[in-house]
């Protein structure tokens, strides 16, 4: 069975928080691509992707991963990735992607980074 991906935005005091819930993969991965230049963002402001809801990515949701960060430091903020499940955190680990994100230990520290 497939899982939909779901992607909603939640304002903060620090910026968006996008929340990921489904499958980031080759089918879907193109929607956060595609909402990525609408978010507001710039110096002293961060955005953080909660993947606690996240049930599958593969190579198309790491390269949207990817994305996310560029844009974020394009406009001069920061970026990181809250709740990654461990299916997840287990191939950034391996490629070394742990060492390029900044990793928040549960989506609750999302709205406090």
């Amino acid at each position: 069975m497939m899982s939909t991906l779901d992607i909603t935005t939640r304002d903060t005091a620090t910026g968006p928080v996008l929340e990921i819930t489904g499958d980031l993969d080759y089918a879907s991965a193109t929607r956060l691509r595609v909402l990525l230049p609408t978010l507001v963002l710039g110096p002293g402001r961060r955005l953080v992707l909660d993947l606690a809801g996240m049930t599958y990515c593969d190579s198309s949701g790491i390269t949207a991963l990817i994305a996310a960060r560029a844009r974020a430091e394009d406009a001069g903020a920061g970026f990181a990735l809250a709740a990654v499940p461990d299916h997840t955190l287990r191939v950034l680990r391996i490629v070394g992607l742990d060492q390029v994100f900044a990793l928040l230990p549960g989506s609750e520290a999302a709205d406090r980074f």
